[in-house]
Parts: C-alpha cells; structure tokens; sequence
C-alpha cells in the first residue's frame, strides 16, 4: 500500500500518453475475472513457483546463486498469468486508485472511459480474487510444498544408513609386497563386538554407555542389526550449543544420529583402508573428471602428502551383506601395520633404545 501511495503520486500511470496506466488497468481487470475454481487454481500453480524459488535458495550460500534460483520461478508465475494473493495487493489496487482519482486527460489520451472499469472495486478484488488467490497460494504452498517435503523429510521408517564405501584400490610396490603381508583384510583385525546403540535409547543412556566404555561414538543398528545411522558426542555437543545447553525433552538417539555413513566391507584391503584414513586423492592428484589438471605444484609427491588435510572418520562401522559385524579404528589399523617396524621391544629395551 506504501508503495502503491508513491507509485500514485510520482503519476507512473500518466506514462507513453497514459498506455502505462491502461495497462495496469487491464491486467487489473482481467485478475477480477476468473472464477473462483480458476482464481483458486492459479494461486495454487504460483505458490508452488513462489516456494519452490526460496526452497532453490537453500541450496546455495552464494548471493548471486540465491539471486537467480529466486528469479527463475517468480518469472515464470508472471510470465504464465499465475495468480499471486501478494503480488495482487500492489497490481488490483494500482487499477482501484486509478480508475478512480486519474485525471480525464489520461482518459481523453487513452480513448477510455471511466465506466469501462467500473468493475475495480475493493469489494470486487476481495471477492473475486483475494480471498480464492489466497487460499490456493495456501495449499499450493504450505501443502503441496512445505507438507509434501515434510512427509518426504520427516523422521523417516528407519531404513539402512546412507553408506559409503571405500572404492579405491591400491596399487603395491615390490617393496610394500616384501614388508607388509597385503593380504590381511579387514574381518581379520576389525572388532567383531562393537558397542552399538539402539534408535529409541535416550540421549542420556546413549551417552553413559559411551562413557563407560571410554568411546566418543558408536554405530547405531536396528533389531534386524542393519546400520541404521552413527551416533557421536560431537552431534550431541552441537546440538547442545544450538540448544543453548537445554536438551530437548525425551530426545532419543535417532534425533541426533547422522544417518550418511561412511562403512567399509569386512573384504576390504588393509592396505585400502589405510591409505582411504591419511590420503585424499583428490587433493593429492588435483584433475578434471576428464583427466585434465586443474592446479599445479613445485612440492614433491611426498611433500603434498604430508601437508594435506584429510578429515575422515576415526572409526569406520564393518559391513557384511549389508549386516554390522564389526567396527574398525585408527588403533586397530596401527596395530595390523605395527610389525613394519619390526619386532616389539618389552620397556627395558624401549627405554634403552630411546636413550
């Protein structure tokens, strides 16, 4: 309505010898119409435009990317004549004020009359448009989008994790053939009874049972003892935090757990897995999908290795025929490569070495 008063004033309509005004006229108009099935039925087609357009901007943190995921469905709803309960507040009320406080030089110059749009008035646009708009931009948006994605993205029936396998295969040297036995795979170093945690037990039991095992994460399984998720007290102290450290009433593990896990298969290689925990290829060997690289380095292979950042789970779940049979941590792998070093020295010749 501000920006109605201002646009009135400034006399936007009296523009190209009043064409601007009868334009605003007409499409004013043409929105006072439609039937109420219609009306109804183009507000819901906007409204699953208009909240698909701030659904887009969720999937970007960039400015311009919001920009123009915003511009792309609003321009189609105006393009296609879809009715919009906001967007009529400015365009049936721009028609109101016109038709009834413009000057007869804009009539004269326009070769309209007054009369011809004797249909613009509040009554008309409340009833004829903005209360059938309104309610279809309801359930196009509320239901069609924000319910439908709900029930889509709600706690869902619980289904297997989302898991990530470890694909990489690598390649040994004759001297890693000679040093380390490439042949032991994961089942024979994993911990076959792992400390699992339940969907339904509450955050507080899930946190005594990590703290009387001196664990900071566990897998969590169903009865059927598929992975269902991973639960961790770095999700619990995030939680915390955003919580302003008032934990929501009767929260249970499945609240909180991640349900994308990264689980490795009981055949894997260790050899695989020790190189997937320290090594990022992508950063290592920086290329296009098609082989081209994409940066360039003076620093040896070694040296890039060394100053990489590799962020990976410290503990990987087990997974055979899609069923949890073990976990494997950063301490069982050490464990497996330790006899590289040769043999183990009890602490007295520990104690003299290091002397």
């Amino acid at each position: 309505m501000f920006l109605l008063l201002i646009v009135s004033a400034a006399g936007l309509y009296q523009m190209d010898n009043g064409q601007w005004g009868l334009n605003a006229l007409h499409i004013a108009q043409h929105k006072l119409h439609h039937t109420w099935v219609q009306a109804f039925a183009l507000g819901v087609l906007c409204n699953l435009l208009v909240c698909l357009a701030i659904w887009l901007t969720f999937s970007s943190a960039n400015a311009m990317t919001k920009a123009a995921m915003t511009v792309l469905p609003v321009a189609m709803f105006v393009s296609s004549g879809f009715e919009h309960c906001v967007a009529n507040m400015f365009m049936v009320p721009l028609g109101i004020v016109i038709q009834n406080f413009a000057g007869a030089e804009f009539w004269a110059a326009t070769g309209t009359t007054q009369a011809q749009f004797g249909d613009l008035t509040p009554i008309h646009f409340l009833t004829n448009n903005l209360i059938p708009v309104t309610l279809g931009n309801i359930i196009g948006g509320s239901v069609l989008v924000g319910l439908a994605n709900w029930s889509i993205y709600r706690r869902p029936q619980l289904k297997a994790a989302n898991v990530t396998a470890i694909t990489q295969t690598t390649e040994l040297t004759s001297v890693k053939e000679t040093q380390m036995n490439n042949n032991i795979i994961v089942k024979d170093i994993m911990n076959t009874q792992p400390v699992t945690l339940s969907v339904e037990m509450p955050t507080s039991v899930a946190l005594d049972t990590l703290l009387d095992h001196n664990l900071t994460s566990a897998p969590v399984t169903d009865i059927e003892g598929r992975l269902v998720g991973f639960f961790s007290v770095h999700d619990v102290m995030v939680d915390l935090w955003c919580q302003d450290y008032i934990p929501e009433q009767g929260q249970k593990v499945v609240d909180l757990m991640s349900r994308d896990v990264v689980a490795i298969n009981a055949s894997e290689k260790l050899v695989d897995v020790a190189e997937f925990l320290c090594i990022d290829k992508e950063q290592l060997y920086p290329v296009s999908s098609m082989g081209i690289a994409t940066s360039f380095s003076t620093l040896s292979l070694e040296e890039r290795a060394k100053a990489m950042k590799v962020s990976k789970p410290h503990v990987l779940p087990v997974l055979e025929s899609g069923v949890l049979v073990g976990i494997l941590s950063r301490a069982e792998v050490m464990k497996a490569v330790r006899p590289i070093y040769g043999e183990r020295l009890n602490v007295v010749e520990r104690e003299l070495e290091s002397a």
